[in-house]
């Protein structure tokens, strides 16, 4: 089956199929062989030869469906609408991507948000004297930005394959609780927070 699967051109997958295809008319060989046994008085357990029996008929399936695979054209109706196979490091990959770039989305989002309270704040002030609200909002927009840079420099990694998808896991947790508590106002919790 690997062969198959792994075959680098077209010729080879077409040998690799003649000979798929040879070793499956042998099974069904052994298979009628096997039939016409259990079907015989003078063996008294019959186990072995169904479960025999069985275990060849699970690899004609499997045949069926390679076989079914191979025949379906690449531009065909069917070929089309089949999806394309996504390595599953890949798929991982994707994942990460997109919980990045929806990271990103909401870093930017509260780093407007906290430009908005210092520039709410500038102008309810009427520069009477600099309040020291306004410097904990600056702190929180460069941690924003921090925030930002780091996730841009995993994004890099990920692109890379430098990182891979288990060595971010770790960290989705805690930057999502931290983004959470920052778009709900508790700012006393995100102070704690790494």
């Amino acid at each position: 089956w690997e062969k198959v699967y792994n075959a680098q051109n077209q010729n080879q997958k077409e040998k690799f199929e003649g000979e798929l295809k040879s070793q499956i008319k042998k099974l069904q060989r052994y298979r009628d062989d096997i039939k016409t046994w259990i079907t015989n008085s003078d063996i008294k357990d019959k186990r072995p030869l169904t479960d025999a029996r069985k275990l060849i008929e699970t690899e004609m399936e499997r045949f069926k469906v390679c076989e079914k695979e191979f025949k379906t054209k690449a531009f065909s109706k069917e070929g089309l609408a089949s999806a394309p196979k996504e390595d599953p490091k890949e798929k991982e990959r994707n994942k990460i991507r997109k919980w990045i770039a929806e990271k990103l989305e909401q870093l930017s989002s509260q780093t407007d948000a906290y430009e908005v309270e210092i520039e709410s704040l500038a102008t309810s002030s009427k520069k009477k004297k600099k309040d020291n609200s306004a410097q904990k909002w600056e702190d929180l927009i460069e941690r924003c930005r921090l925030h930002e840079a780091k996730l841009e420099v995993v994004l890099r990694l990920i692109d890379n394959e430098t990182l891979s998808a288990e060595d971010v896991e770790p960290i989705m947790e805690q930057l999502d609780y931290l983004l959470e508590q920052m778009v709900e106002g508790n700012l006393e919790e995100v102070d704690s927070i790494d």
